[in-house]
């Protein structure tokens, strides 16, 4: 199904953008046309702010299959009871009405780079002068022994927020009183570095409510993790001796899974458990192989204008990208789709192009009120996109520094997925 875009546009706003900069026509098809596949923090960014920013002068279609997204930042606090589901899923009806986007709510399955085309899984093609791929993560076959997709429904990755955080919330929430629930996290790098350390905050802060006596298991192929300490001083004070993190010096890179069976055999030790929370090794959403830009897992670009290094016409953000210091964030998505926006503007129309600046802060809530976060600034070189400073909460802090970090966590979600959608 296609939204289409208003027809009109005001005359003023035409001269006025044909006056301020030389518009680089297509070939062939009129105004010049920006394809953006994924429609999220940073795909709905870039969409809203290149039609926006070039007020009619460049043609802008999303394509996103889901006609309601629903944010992978925040649903860990739908999974600790913290907030509704309906709260973290949007949609994009003022993308379409207020920008004039054109939202295609469609798989793309293809895209021929000599001719500049996309293909739909509905049939019929878009031509494009540029593109910009932000579809997510994929996860990498085989990374966890005994673990494939086909497997998600009983052993839930929930790495993609919608039905699969329904489905793991439910499976928590029915475990047997004293059960055990076990995640297996993912290798470097992935989305959200503190992501799997808030969720089992927010697993144990339900258990402790609802089923006190319950053990929880983290399987971790890493030595250490982003908040370490933060979490594990957290564990401490509200779910001491519920948590038991294996890392990778203890066995947790040696793990494979039996979702028939429901067990994890851990560096040989095998253990029954009643829910287990498998979130694979990840690589970038498939149509960025598809496109043939990546380098085996993920799509190296430059950190001036998020160009792929392998096809200046295209643009790729957020999770997708291999662009250096930035952490796989949705934050990290919307600032790094700016810079985009700006470069694609600049390129089809002629409009000013700044140094590019990025900055990113990842916020975790580890029980109520208890909110922490880790953040930075960035600058891009012609290597990467650099950390330039940062700043992470400490341990030991107050419980009013503490209530604040989260309360500022709430505000940006309201701000962040307001800059996405409209």
């Amino acid at each position: 199904m296609t939204i289409n875009r208003r027809t009109f546009l005001g005359t003023s706003i035409g001269v006025a953008a044909s006056l301020s900069a030389p518009m680089v026509m297509g070939a062939g098809h009129g105004r010049p046309k920006v394809v953006v596949i994924g429609g999220g923090a940073g795909g709905a960014t870039a969409a809203r702010y290149i039609a926006k920013d070039s007020k009619g002068a460049i043609d802008v279609t999303l394509i996103e299959p889901t006609r309601t997204y629903y944010t992978c930042f925040f649903s860990n606090l739908y999974m600790g009871g913290f907030r509704e589901l309906s709260s973290i899923g949007h949609t994009y009806g003022k993308l379409a009405a207020d920008y004039g986007v054109n939202v295609v709510h469609d798989w793309a399955v293809g895209i021929d780079r000599d001719a500049k085309t996309v293909t739909l899984a509905g049939g019929g093609s878009l031509p494009y002068d540029r593109l910009i791929l932000s579809p997510g993560i994929d996860f990498v076959d085989g990374a966890v022994p005994g673990w494939d997709v086909s497997a998600q429904n009983k052993m839930p990755h929930a790495y993609k927020a919608g039905s699969q955080s329904e489905l793991l919330k439910a499976q928590i929430e029915s475990m047997p009183q004293g059960g055990t629930f076990c995640m297996v996290a993912p290798p470097n790098p992935f989305r959200c570095p503190p992501g799997p350390y808030e969720r089992v905050s927010m697993v144990a802060h339900v258990l402790k409510e609802k089923n006190p006596t319950a053990k929880i298991i983290i399987a971790d192929p890493k030595a250490k993790f982003s908040k370490m300490a933060l979490f594990q001083e957290g564990w401490g004070n509200h779910y001491d001796g519920m948590i038991d993190w294996i890392g990778a010096d203890f066995g947790g890179d040696n793990v494979q899974v039996d979702p028939d069976a429901m067990t994890v055999t851990i560096d040989g030790e095998e253990t029954k458990v009643d829910v287990c929370n498998v979130i694979p090794a990840m690589k970038a959403g498939r149509i960025c192989e598809m496109a043939g830009i990546t380098d085996g897992n993920w799509a190296p670009v430059s950190g001036h204008t998020m160009q792929s290094r392998i096809d200046e016409n295209i643009h790729v953000l957020g999770d997708a990208c291999a662009q250096g210091d930035m952490p796989k964030s949705g934050f990290s998505a919307n600032s790094q789709a700016k810079v985009a926006a700006m470069a694609v503007r600049g390129a089809l129309t002629g409009s000013k192009v700044f140094p590019a600046k990025f900055s990113n802060t990842c916020w975790s809530l580890i029980d109520t009120d208890d909110g922490v976060k880790v953040g930075a600034t960035y600058e891009a070189t012609d290597e990467k996109i650099a950390k330039v400073d940062g700043f992470i909460s400490k341990t030991g802090e107050n419980a009013e520094l503490r209530q604040a970090t989260y309360e500022e966590s709430i505000g940006w979600y309201a701000g962040i997925t307001s800059d996405m959608f409209g």
